[in-house]
């Protein structure tokens, strides 16, 4: 099983940073989990290299408590030098103690990577690394990361969360230094490395520390929004803490210190008459902070209203036989955190209300509009700027909010609704998800990628053609493949149809991605590159083993031995990527014959050029090798303008066959690995499919959206009509199967296939024009869009009337000959033919060529 470390730089059994990395931990299923609480980093809780004792107590089943073993071991490394070092190195500036800390950072890397090769650790999470309390363990954590990751080839298996940094922690006494930090180990930019931020902010400022800093992320705490209710479980909540029943509760969830300003709730309380207030917190960790309190509570007469009752269990945890903060959040009225200005961050508590379904007061903390206000959350908010304590126009709007009921639930709804989509578990999961999804087992050899948007009504069918995979007789092991759907900004229902069906149907491993970018490209890609990295993680597996990337539509559906077929083709080949077939079902067409016959026509030259020079891929169904897709760059985001902006281009499938092509890798055609082509395709663009605009028009190549919005035409097309669709759908398909192949590969037309299919002096001619014409155009490299269609369209007019007759002599005598010319051709001089045939191809203004050729296939 893949191993996840934890360690907390917290040095806490159950701080609110532990409570995070039980919540994000806890949705990385499929990981066995290992955490470090840092005793043996931080100095300031006293537990030093002290054992564990009943720590475990406090943390679910499935977390194993563990430690580095051997620090002890390590000469000079003890809680007085870390203390030293915070002392005289970070806040002093004094730089002749790194020689020892750079000795002891490098032993201190040498214990953790053998800690992690002991488990086998697959994954890292760091909570709070870069808060500079130990920059020793700090500096020796990113030395291990870097060994390890390289070692064993891990990408970006480090998941490094910060929820406290130096301008945020006590900056007013400057603890850790003054920007920028030179006795601060910043975050460096590594290939094992992603970190995260609580907020946007907080991200701003480290890349302001750190400018070149990539690979961070906005990632806040994440909480389930759900009403705390009074249960069976904390019934006896109030009874427990001599609280009556049916008074307002005013609950503070805090450390009992004096940066908290609890004496602010105290002041509030005496302006509240009949109101109580429960402070959670460890009346222990600071007794002086404490008994201030009780000593204020007595003299402004609330002492008999004030319960001290001690730590709960944070929010979203249960330990038997101890109340929760959930448990008191379910009888408290309103949440109060009235902190100091440049205390808090994030600000838990404020969450953890919003989360539970209880209004809340807050100072106006320094972060708080960061987080909150500037969101719209709803709150009496005291402005610590103009006055220091509570007055009376602030505990007047608290009690409005205490006593008018409708108020707090409107307060309630319109705060719950704003969490859930800023901070609620599911926003927070999709990211995490994305980046560190479940290890993919040993025997995934497939990753079928499929971009999708809005495509609720369809996605059931195709993704139960997809789950429905055979190998002979019986299912195709559902260990062998898994499914990543990226959702690429859909507005209807089609990531809850995907996740409904990934419930429903539990064999097939289906991951759930976003692509934030619009484009079909940019989300296939985004799917590939998710696949192929998490592909190199798969535990005991063959390095000589091929790994699979396949792509699919949302919209087609796949035949029941698809997946298989292709495999096993891509796998007796050995090519880069493998090509399926495509074809419509004849039944959808009937009583449109003219339309059919058009249609039938393409797919026949498509299945015979397919088989002779394997074609390219297209998004309905192809496979690329992992290490092919890498060699290839992955799959180019090319840009273009429409309307005045730019759209990425719809090529990516096209454009991704001919790189890996121009880098000599192989494309093999499997003809049994077919996948029927939607016919909305054609019924919903049919004006568009006879005139050959179907993919734009003028150069610039768009896909019209045709998801239907009425019904199909069922009409047939007249005679007219169905040979102008045939003459658009032939001059694209010409060019990219007969003339592209052998451009982008000359020595093809070497081959034994290649040359019965043109014959001897026709492939020999091919090839001497295409030496020629690459001169001419002093062009060294085919693969650009710019490059290859030009001197596609070119060899075309040039060639046309022999090309056509091969397709005659090897599809059938119905092909025909070839289109009419362009006028401007046509009026041409013989002799001036080819001279003319390149002006027009290069016309780089009018866009005219590519009009001619249909911008794309049609059918």
């Amino acid at each position: 099983m893949s191993v996840l470390w934890g360690v907390s730089f917290d040095a806490t059994a159950l701080s609110g940073v532990v409570v995070e990395f039980l919540k994000t931990a806890g949705r990385l299923a499929g990981r066995r989990v290992h955490l470090d609480l840092g005793y043996d980093i931080k100095t300031d809780k006293g537990a030093f290299f002290r054992p564990y004792r009943d720590e475990a107590g406090l943390l679910p089943g499935w977390v194993t408590l563990d430690r580095v073993a051997g620090t002890g071991e390590i000469r000079g490394y003890d809680r007085a030098f870390a203390e030293r070092v915070l002392r005289e190195f970070v806040q002093g500036g004094d730089g002749r103690l790194w020689p020892e800390i750079d000795r002891i950072a490098g032993e201190l890397a040498g214990k953790i990577v053998a800690t992690w090769e002991r488990l086998g650790v697959t994954m890292v999470m760091v909570e709070n690394g870069t808060l500079p309390e130990n920059v020793t363990y700090t500096e020796a954590l990113y030395r291990a990361i870097d060994r390890y990751g390289g070692r064993h080839r891990l990408g970006r298996f480090v998941f490094w969360r910060d929820h406290d940094l130096m301008w945020q922690s006590e900056p007013g006494i400057a603890k850790y230094g003054r920007f920028p930090y030179p006795g601060v180990p910043a975050p460096r930019n590594s290939p094992h490395i992603h970190y995260f931020a609580l907020h946007e902010h907080a991200k701003a400022e480290t890349l302001r520390w750190v400018p070149d800093l990539r690979n961070i992320d906005v990632l806040p705490n994440a909480f389930t929004i759900a009403p705390a209710r009074i249960d069976g479980r904390n019934a006896g909540f109030r009874r427990d803490h001599g609280i009556p029943g049916d008074v307002p509760l005013l609950a503070r969830i805090t450390r009992i210190i004096p940066q908290k300003r609890l004496d602010r709730d105290l002041h509030l309380l005496a302006l509240l008459p009949g109101v109580w207030l429960f402070v959670a917190g460890d009346t222990a960790e600071a007794p002086a902070e404490h008994a201030r309190l009780v000593r204020l509570a007595t003299r402004l007469g609330v002492r008999d209203r004030v319960v001290f009752g001690g730590w709960l269990t944070p929010y979203d945890t249960t330990v038997p036989g101890r109340y929760s903060v959930r448990d008191l959040l379910a009888h408290a009225t309103v949440v109060s955190f009235l902190t100091s200005y440049d205390y808090e961050s994030y600000g838990n508590p404020v969450s953890e209300a919003i989360a539970s379904g209880t209004p809340y007061i807050t100072s106006g903390y320094e972060l708080y509009d960061v987080v909150y206000g500037r969101a719209g959350f709803r709150a009496p908010v005291l402005d610590i700027r103009a006055r220091d304590l509570p007055d009376e126009p602030f505990a007047r709007e608290v009690a409005e909010l205490i006593t008018d009921e409708g108020k707090r639930a409107e307060v309630v709804r319109a705060n719950s609704e704003l969490g859930r989509a800023r901070f609620g578990a599911d926003v927070v999961g999709d990211l995490v998800e994305r980046l560190y999804p479940p290890p993919m087992g040993a025997g995934t050899r497939l990753s079928v990628v499929l971009p999708v948007y809005n495509e609720a009504a369809n996605l059931p069918e195709v993704l139960r053609t997809l789950h429905d995979q055979r190998d002979g007789d019986g299912p195709l092991d559902k260990s062998r493949y898994e499914v990543v759907l990226v959702d690429n900004n859909s507005t209807d229902d089609t990531v809850a149809v995907a996740h409904a069906f990934a419930a429903d149907h539990p064999d097939l491993a289906l991951h759930v991605v976003h692509e934030a970018e619009q484009g079909v490209s940019c989300a296939r890609r985004a799917g590939m590159d998710f696949a192929a990295a998490r592909s190199r993680n798969r535990p005991d597996t063959d390095p000589g083993e091929r790994f699979y990337l396949v792509s699919a539509d949302a919209d087609c559906r796949v035949d029941a031995h698809w997946l298989g077929e292709l495999f096993a083709a891509m796998e007796a080949s050995k090519a880069a990527i493998g090509v399926c077939d495509y074809y419509y079902d004849a039944g959808h067409f009937t009583g449109r014959p003219r339309l059919w016959d058009a249609i039938r026509k393409t797919l026949r030259c498509r299945a015979v050029t397919f088989s002779l020079f394997g074609g390219f891929p297209d998004g309905k169904g192809f496979a690329v090798e992992r290490d092919a897709y890498e060699r290839a760059g992955g799959i180019e985001i090319f840009y273009q303008l429409r309307d005045g902006e730019f759209v990425s281009h719809l090529s990516d499938d096209w454009d991704f066959g001919i790189k890996v092509a121009c880098g000599g890798d192989a494309i093999t055609y499997a003809p049994r690995s077919r996948v029927e082509i939607n016919p909305r395709r054609v019924d919903h663009a049919i004006d568009e499919v006879i005139a050959g605009r179907a993919y734009g028009s003028g150069g610039t190549i768009v896909m019209r959206d045709i998801r239907p919005s009425a019904p199909a035409a069922v009409t047939d097309l007249t005679e007219a009509e169905a040979r102008q669709a045939w003459e658009f759908s032939i001059k694209d398909f010409t060019p990219k199967n007969t003339i592209l192949p052998v451009l982008l590969t000359p020595a093809l037309l070497a081959d034994d296939a290649v040359v019965a299919f043109f014959g001897p002096d026709l492939a020999a001619r091919l090839a001497r024009r295409i030496a020629e014409i690459r001169d001419e155009m002093r062009v060294l490299d085919f693969t650009p869009i710019h490059a290859y269609k030009t001197p596609s369209y070119r060899l075309y007019f040039e060639f046309a009337d022999e090309l056509f007759a091969c397709l005659r002599r090897h599809v059938g005598e119905d092909i025909g000959f070839p289109p009419p010319l362009p006028p401007c051709l046509a009026k041409v001089p013989p002799e001036r033919f080819t001279e003319f045939v390149r002006y027009y191809c290069e016309d780089r203004e009018s866009g005219e060529a590519h009009d001619y050729f249909g911008n794309g296939g049609v059918f």
